[in-house]
């Protein structure tokens, strides 16, 4: 059985509306019954909500503790079990954080190529390949129509010098009209 939404806002120590806000955009599961199982909403109110708007609690103790000599590593805790303790309802979703840093460096990309293509570095996809194909039908056209073109004159030749001399200045024409 959990608790009822004023009494989990009392609980965390925020108002009944920010309680009622994160149920609404899914940031914490509520029950089947409607009420909230705590410590599935802790977890999940951490990891989605943003640091910036989360209140930090009061110090209970403004007095410094003093740091022993030899202090230990605190261990924090993986982003695995926290996914494993929000059950299942939450395993699988990336926390606030991460999916704030996908996001972060998606629109990063994102302006990265809008500069480059403003600025002439980067060309449409699809323009760039219609200009190819009207390229290569161009050329393809030209060398094709070299045969028609030359085979009256070449059957009155019977020098091979000649007749490859002929061939060639006549491919050069072709391929020089194309880079104009």
């Amino acid at each position: 059985m959990g608790l009822s939404i004023r009494a989990y806002a009392k609980q965390k120590g925020v108002s009944d509306t920010a309680v009622h806000k994160a149920i609404k955009s899914g940031r914490i599961p509520v029950e089947a019954d409607g009420t909230i199982d705590p410590a599935k909403a802790n977890v999940a109110w951490e990891r989605n909500t943003s640091p910036a708007q989360q209140r930090k609690p009061e110090p209970v103790n403004p007095v410094p503790t003093p740091t022993p000599v030899h202090p230990q590593p605190i261990r924090q805790p993986s982003q695995r079990s926290t996914e494993q303790d929000a059950g299942p309802s939450m395993a699988g979703m990336p926390n606030y954080q991460m999916s704030r840093a996908v996001r972060e460096t998606y629109n990063a990309k994102l302006t990265r190529l809008d500069y480059e293509e403003r600025t002439g570095k980067l060309l449409n996809a699809e323009d760039v390949a219609k200009e190819a194909f009207a390229l290569a039908r161009r050329v393809r056209d030209r060398l094709l129509n070299i045969p028609s073109r030359m085979a009256s004159v070449l059957a009155s030749e019977t020098d091979s010098k000649t007749i490859e001399a002929m061939l060639s200045q006549e491919l050069r024409i072709a391929l020089e009209e194309l880079a104009e």
